[in-house]
C-alpha cells in the first residue's frame, strides 16, 4: 500500500459549477495553511481506472475532506449521486483496515446541513459532520479550524483571516489569469493550485 504524506489531503466533492466557489475556497484553505490538495482531477490519465486512482490517492493522503453536500436526487435521472460517500467510505475503510500507517488519518465530514446525513447514511451516525449551508466562508473556517485540531499544528491563521484573505485572491485571479495566458472560468485542478501556490509566495 501507497506511503501515507503527512501533509497531503484528499478532497472529495462535487465538481460541478453549481459547487465550484466552495470547491476553490477548500483548495484555497488547504494549502493557505500550508499542506497539499489532492483530488481525482489532478491527473487524466486514461490508463488508469478511475477508482484505482481514487484509492491510491486515498491511500497517499493522511487527512480526506468529503462533502456530501451532492448527494440528492439528480433532475435529469431522479437518481442521487453515490460517488462523495463510496469515496467516504473507502476513507473509513483504509484508516481501519490499512494498517498501522493508515490509523492516523483523519477525516472532515462537511454537508449543507449537520443532520441531513440521517436520512440517506444513517451508519455513520456518532461522527462529526460539519454543516456550511453552502457558503464558502463557512466552509473554509470549517476547514481550518479541524486542520488545526488534527495535525496539531500551533500558529495556523484563524478561519475568517483564511477567507478574507481567499476573497482578495478571487478579486485578484482574472489578473494572475492574463498574465499566465489562462482564462479563470476554464481553469482544470492543476493550475488552480498553481496559481493559489504563486499567490501565496507572493507574500500578500
Amino acid at each position: 500500500m501507497a506511503r501515507v504524506i503527512e501533509n497531503h489531503v484528499f478532497i472529495n466533492c462535487p465538481f460541478d459549477s453549481s459547487y465550484r466557489r466552495i470547491f476553490d475556497g477548500l483548495i484555497f484553505a488547504v494549502q493557505c495553511l500550508g499542506f497539499v490538495a489532492r483530488c481525482a482531477l489532478e491527473a487524466d490519465d486514461a490508463g488508469e481506472v478511475r477508482l484505482a486512482k481514487i484509492e491510491r490517492l486515498i491511500a497517499e493522503c493522511r487527512f480526506g475532506i468529503h462533502d456530501l453536500s451532492a448527494v440528492a436526487l439528480d433532475a435529469a435521472t431522479g437518481l442521487p449521486r453515490f460517488n462523495m460517500p463510496l469515496e467516504l467510505g473507502l476513507f473509513l475503510g483504509c484508516q481501519m483496515f490499512g494498517g498501522r500507517a493508515h490509523q492516523r488519518k483523519a477525516c472532515l465530514i462537511l454537508d449543507a446541513d449537520q443532520y441531513r446525513y440521517r436520512a440517506f447514511i444513517s451508519d455513520i451516525a456518532g461522527q462529526d459532520v460539519h454543516a456550511h449551508g453552502g457558503d464558502v466562508r463557512k466552509a473554509i473556517i470549517e476547514v481550518r479550524n479541524w486542520l488545526a485540531s488534527a495535525s496539531g499544528q500551533k500558529g495556523l491563521p484563524g478561519g475568517a483571516v483564511i477567507a478574507d484573505r481567499y476573497d482578495e485572491f478571487q478579486r485578484e485571479l482574472p489578473e494572475l489569469c492574463r498574465d499566465a495566458r489562462l482564462v479563470a472560468s476554464d481553469l482544470i485542478f492543476v493550475d488552480l493550485c498553481a496559481l493559489v501556490g504563486q499567490w501565496l509566495d507572493s507574500d500578500r
